[in-house]
C-alpha cells in the first residue's frame, strides 16, 4: 500500500486517483507534506519489502527489521490516536503487539 501511495502521490491525476476516496484524509495530509511524502512512502515500502524478504528467507536481519517496522507503526498509531483523538487507530495495537510477540517467540527459527 505504501508503494501504491507513493505512485499516487508522485503522479496526481493518474488513473489511480479515485483510490484516494478510500482515505481522503490521508491524501490531504500527504499533500501538505509536499515531495517529502513520496520519499517517505518509498522508504516505508522499502522497509516493508526488506522485512518481508528477510522473514521469507528466515534471516535474523529480517526478524529485526519486521520488529522495528511493527514497533514504529505501533508508536505512530498511538501518537495518531492521542493527537487527533481518532481512537479507531488503536485497533492495530493488539494486532501489531501480537505479531511482535509471535516473532520474538519464534526467533530461534531464524538464522544469520
Amino acid at each position: 500500500m505504501s508503494g501504491l501511495a507513493a505512485l499516487m502521490l508522485a503522479f496526481p491525476g493518474s488513473p489511480l486517483e479515485p483510490l484516494w476516496r478510500l482515505n481522503p484524509h490521508a491524501r490531504d495530509g500527504f499533500r501538505t507534506m509536499g515531495p517529502f511524502a513520496v520519499i517517505l512512502m518509498i522508504a516505508v515500502c522499502s522497509a516493508c519489502t526488506t522485512a518481508a524478504l528477510g522473514l521469507m528467507r528466515t534471516k535474523l536481519w529480517g526478524l529485526w527489521t519486521a520488529v522495528t517496522v511493527l514497533s514504529v507503526n505501533l508508536a505512530g498509531d498511538t501518537a495518531n490516536a492521542l493527537l487527533t483523538h481518532d481512537w479507531r487507530t488503536l485497533i492495530g495495537l493488539p494486532i501489531g503487539g501480537l505479531m511482535i510477540v509471535y516473532l520474538l517467540r519464534t526467533r530461534s527459527a531464524f538464522r544469520r
